[in-house]
């Protein structure tokens, strides 16, 4: 375990002490609801685990370079960019398996595109943004944080 790592979990261990000093019927509340949620997001989690491997797993680092590594260009990261608007997967899940297509050979204009589209843009829930928002409003934002997102993520792998 790295000292970043262990850092952040001693502080949340603090807050939750913190926490139950403040207000113990809360903090257990809040402790339900969290493990609730967890228990929500498991089975996405394992499905998600499973792809990563069974991608990570048959796929040579040198395809993995080659489709989203630096040479794949701006089309490299317009096709992640696609991908990550079309996934409908909490953020959180999102980054362990950009930590595993960095070691394999992606770029970081492609992780940070993946991220950045994966939490700006959404596909999926276009409908009910178009139902809430209007038809016009949530296509012109979902278009504006697309390319905003590819823009984004270009000036980080340029400046990085």
């Amino acid at each position: 375990m790295n000292i970043t790592t262990l850092i952040i979990n001693l502080i949340a261990v603090i807050a939750l002490i913190i926490a139950f000093i403040k207000d113990k019927k809360k903090s257990k509340q809040a402790l339900k609801v969290a493990l609730m949620s967890f228990i929500k997001m498991l089975p996405m989690l394992i499905i998600i685990v499973i792809i990563i491997g069974l991608i990570l797993g048959f796929l040579p680092p040198e395809t993995i370079s080659k489709a989203i590594g630096a040479q794949s260009g701006i089309l490299g990261v317009v096709f992640t960019g696609l991908f990550g608007a079309l996934m409908h997967i909490p953020a959180i899940l999102a980054f362990p398996l950009s930590a595993s297509l960095l070691e394999k050979g992606a770029s970081i204009t492609i992780v940070a595109t993946f991220i950045i589209t994966l939490t700006m843009v959404g596909m999926i829930t276009l409908p009910l943004e178009i139902k809430e928002l209007g038809k016009k409003f949530a296509i012109l934002r979902n278009a504006f944080s697309f390319i905003i997102a590819i823009i984004i993520a270009l000036i980080m792998g340029a400046i990085l």
